[in-house]
């Protein structure tokens, strides 16, 4: 039941993320840092983007991505399309390794120390989701005060 659960918050969040990039009316915007604001939506979407693609992907699906973490944050001016396209596809991957996933590997212990202690994978997944929906919301406060 909570993998179900899980599968249908990804789905519904990476697709929001998909919605909150392709609004911005200005694709400079999507880059623009101003007002105290330290990071650009387009560094956070790419931010969620290496995060799912690492801990849910390459962890749990074995999908073979490697993470550049530092290029998440400094790498710039990412055409919009592009951002998408690499949205639809972390969505893609999200759901083919959460399909493969059963509701008794979550109490299992989650197969990389990410923390200072072991997690079981259900604790994991449940900190990946609200990882999402945190940036999720500064994305699009960071659109509604910067695309003007």
């Amino acid at each position: 039941m909570l993998v179900a659960a899980l599968k249908t918050l990804f789905d519904r969040d990476l697709h929001k993320l998909k919605l909150e990039i392709e609004s911005y009316r200005s694709e400079e915007a999507i880059w623009r840092v101003d007002k105290g604001v330290a990071n650009s939506a387009g560094n956070l979407c790419l931010h969620l983007i290496g995060n799912l693609n690492t801990y849910i992907g390459a962890e749990l699906g074995n999908s073979g991505y490697v993470r550049h973490r530092e290029l998440e944050f400094s790498q710039k001016d990412v055409p919009r399309a592009e951002l998408v396209e690499s949205v639809e596809a972390t969505r893609v991957v999200v759901a083919a390794a959460l399909a493969q996933l059963h509701d008794e590997q979550l109490n299992q212990e989650y197969p990389v120390l990410v923390f200072e202690s072991k997690t079981s994978t259900a604790h994991f997944l449940l900190h990946l989701t609200t990882h999402l929906a945190y940036h999720l919301g500064q994305i699009n406060y960071h659109r509604r005060l910067l695309d003007v």
